[in-house]
């Protein structure tokens, strides 16, 4: 053989080399970056930076569960079964409002008709960054941009060949595997008074109370983010709710003198959306049945179990009235978590005391 014709073979050789494990990554797509599951694979969502993008923007869908590392843990299934709809989730941990509506705009971009969004509002949210935050934070922006040419992380990335696509395979293979619980992580965790407690450091002193209308402005920003989606998109039915922190978050709350500064952001908030009428606002930090009871629903002071979030599913399905925050009731119910939040530091924490390690730093 000529040096001529040794040169094309090689050449041949290494380009089949190069175009088999794209080939394989493109076929298979575990990060759903090309097309949703093709044939017998099944959606096993399980890292949500590298897949939530890609779900919203090719899946089929009619409705979007929103928020953070608290919405996780909802079957998807329970909303498909409640309102007649199928459901994916737009997950981001922090919960920050300029990240969860960079993804219902990928929701809205995906060709789509969005019925229903169930948007998890933390109370963080609202001082949260009003930039989105997931090129700071390492996630893998070539699966978040649109720029073909960096897609060579994905398509000749060692970890996605022999760990995701084999992982992947295997789930798909599984009778038993639900892909309801996308992005789940509540398996082997435990809630119960010693987890919650444990991983609580108290402060030993308490702060100053912050005025309420020092976070004014930031709070205002992130809420007229989420304000726009609901004007924009009269279409859908916003399921707006606030989840239900632990009696443990709201001491630590106060202890950092952060209280007020929650409740005037959350009545300020309830204000402004509870106005149109494609928005449903539920408000459960209140429920003192769930957040008063440590020996069964926590973790740690905000991450509750997964039979909290099919309760929360249970309550958006049935137009729950003791949830439900129309705009005669915000007064009363801001005022009623005011009282519940004082209750707390000044008589319910002190069983738990002994419990509770201080924040030596």
């Amino acid at each position: 053989m000529n040096s001529s014709k040794l040169l094309k073979h090689t050449l041949i050789f290494a380009a089949v080399l190069l175009l088999l494990p794209a080939v394989a990554v493109v076929s298979v797509d575990p990060f759903f970056h090309y097309h949703k599951p093709a044939g017998p694979l099944k959606a096993v969502l399980t890292e949500k930076e590298y897949q939530c993008v890609g779900t919203l923007r090719n899946f089929s869908y009619d409705a979007v569960i929103a928020g953070s590392s608290v919405s996780e843990n909802f079957n998807n299934r329970w909303f498909d079964e409640a309102f007649g709809c199928t459901s994916v989730k737009a997950i981001r941990s922090y919960g920050a409002t300029a990240d969860l509506c960079y993804l219902l705009n990928e929701a809205y971009s995906s060709g789509n008709e969005i019925r229903y969004v169930f948007y998890n509002l933390d109370p963080s949210a609202f001082m949260s960054d009003t930039k989105t935050t997931f090129a700071q934070t390492g996630c893998p922006m070539y699966l978040y941009d649109h720029n073909p040419f960096n897609d060579v992380e994905y398509l000749w990335n060692k970890d996605v060949l022999f760990e995701k696509i084999p992982y992947m395979l295997a789930k798909s293979l599984m009778e038993d595997y639900d892909e309801g619980l996308s992005y789940n992580w509540a398996q082997w965790k435990e809630f119960d008074l010693n987890m919650c407690t444990g991983m609580y450091l108290r402060h030993p002193e308490v702060l100053p109370m912050k005025q309420g209308e020092e976070c004014r402005e930031i709070a205002l920003n992130n809420t007229v983010m989420i304000e726009l989606l609901v004007r924009e998109h009269p279409e859908t039915t916003f399921y707006i709710y606030m989840p239900p922190y632990s009696m443990l978050w709201w001491d630590n709350a106060y202890r950092e003198g952060d209280t007020d500064m929650y409740l005037y952001a959350t009545k300020q908030c309830m204000e402004m959306l509870t106005a149109y009428d494609n928005v449903r606002f539920y408000y459960f930090m209140d429920d003192e049945d769930i957040i008063l009871d440590l020996e069964h629903n926590y973790m740690d002071t905000l991450h509750f179990s997964p039979d909290i979030n099919r309760q929360i599913c249970d309550c958006l399905a049935a137009e729950d009235d003791k949830h439900r925050v129309r705009p005669e009731d915000i007064t009363q119910r801001v005022g009623h978590m005011k009282e519940l939040a004082d209750r707390i530091t000044d008589e319910l924490m002190e069983p738990y005391i002994p419990l509770i390690k201080e924040d030596i730093r």
